[in-house]
C-alpha cells in the first residue's frame, strides 16, 4: 500500500560503510505498559539488534500521556545514539495535533531513524457480548447511547482515534474507557468489564484464536490477509480506515554516521526471517526505511491527520 516507496529504503546507498559502535547498552523505550503492541513489536526485535550492535538492547517502559512521557525522556538524553524511542503514529503524527500544549514538534525534534513496520488493528469484543458482527456493534450503540464502553490504550492513540472517527461516521455515542497500556485493556475486554476496542491484533491475536475474544472487524480498506475471513471496517461504514505503525527515532542533533549505523541495524533486524516471521504473526508487517524516508513519512502523517482530527473535534488539554 502506502510503504512501497518506503521500502525502497532497503538499498539506500551510503550506509555500509558507517563507523560509529554503541559503546554501551542502547535504553529503547516505549511509551506503552509491557505487553502491547509497541512493546511485542521492539521486543520481538532486541535480540537481532544485540548481535548486530554488540551491545545489550534494553527497553524501558514509560507509559502516559499518549507516549509523551516517553517522547520527553529521549528528548532530553544525550544525542549519542544510546537513547531512543520507539515511536508510534500517536507520538510522532497524532500528538502534535491532539495535543493544544505538546510543547515539542516530533517532526523536527526528532532524528529519524527506520520505520519499523505497519500494525494491524482489530475491532474486538467478549465472545458473550450480544452482538455477533460489527453491524450488530453498531445497532446496540444506536438503540443505546452513552451506553457501550469503548476502551482503548492511551488518550491520543490510534485505539483512541479508532472510536472518535466510529462515532463521528456511524452517528453513535459511546464511552470512551482510557487505559495505560495494551494489557490491561485486553484483560478488561476479556472479562467484559469493557464492551469493545479497536486493539492491535498483536495483543488480540492469540485471545481470538483460544476463543476468548471475538474478531469484529479490521479498520482497513480491505481485509487482512492475516484475517481474510474478518470483514473490514469499510464494508458496513464505507470510507472508515485507520492506520497504525511503529518508527525508531532518537533525540535531535544524532550525528548521520550513528544514525545510519542505527538504520543499519534496523533494517538487518526488519530482514531477519525469524524476526519478520515473528512480527507477522502478531499482525505486524515489516516495513523498513531511510531516515529521510522517514522524515517525509511522519510529515505526510501529520498533515494527513490533522484535519481528521480536528473535523471529529478530538483534543486533549
Amino acid at each position: 500500500m502506502r510503504r512501497r516507496a518506503l521500502l525502497a529504503g532497503l538499498a539506500a546507498p551510503g550506509l555500509a560503510g558507517a563507523q560509529w559502535a554503541p559503546s554501551r547498552p542502547i535504553r529503547i523505550v516505549v511509551g506503552f505498559s509491557a505487553g502491547g503492541g509497541t512493546d511485542i513489536t521492539i521486543r520481538a526485535m532486541t535480540a537481532r539488534l544485540q548481535a548486530s550492535l554488540g551491545q545489550p538492547v534494553v527497553v524501558e517502559n514509560k507509559p502516559g500521556a499518549s507516549g509523551n512521557l516517553a517522547s520527553e525522556m529521549v528528548l532530553r538524553a544525550p544525542p549519542d545514539g544510546h537513547t531512543l524511542l520507539m515511536g508510534t503514529i500517536a507520538a510522532l503524527a497524532l500528538n502534535p495535533t491532539l495535543f493544544r500544549n505538546l510543547g515539542f514538534d516530533p517532526r523536527v525534534d526528532f532524528s529519524p531513524i527506520c520505520l519499523a513496520g505497519d500494525i494491524l488493528n482489530l475491532f474486538v469484543c467478549a465472545p458473550d457480548k450480544p452482538f455477533a458482527d460489527f453491524a450488530g456493534l453498531l445497532a446496540a450503540a444506536r438503540a443505546r447511547p452513552d451506553t457501550l464502553s469503548n476502551g482503548h490504550s492511551g488518550v491520543g492513540g490510534t485505539g483512541h482515534l479508532a472510536g472518535c472517527l466510529l462515532d463521528s461516521m456511524a452517528g453513535i455515542q459511546t464511552i470512551q474507557v482510557s487505559y495505560r497500556g495494551g494489557g490491561a485493556l485486553i484483560a478488561d475486554i476479556i472479562s467484559g468489564k469493557v464492551d469493545f476496542s479497536c486493539a492491535t491484533a498483536s495483543t488480540t491475536l492469540p485471545h481470538i484464536e483460544s476463543g476468548r475474544l471475538r474478531a469484529l472487524a479490521a479498520p482497513t480498506p480491505s481485509r487482512s490477509p492475516l484475517l481474510p475471513h474478518t470483514p473490514a471496517v469499510a464494508e458496513t461504514l464505507p470510507g472508515y480506515a485507520v492506520a497504525n505503525w511503529n518508527a525508531l527515532v532518537g533525540p535531535r542533533g544524532m550525528a548521520p554516521a550513528v544514525v545510519a549505523r542505527l538504520n543499519t541495524a534496523m533494517r538487518e533486524a526488519l530482514a531477519d526471517p525469524e524476526v519478520a516471521g515473528n512480527l507477522r504473526r502478531h499482525g505486524v508487517e515489516p516495513a523498513p526505511s531511510s531516515p529521510e524516508e522517514l522524515s517525509r513519512f511522519i510529515r505526510e502523517e501529520t498533515e494527513k491527520w490533522a484535519p481528521v482530527i480536528r473535523a471529529i473535534g478530538a483534543t486533549v488539554d
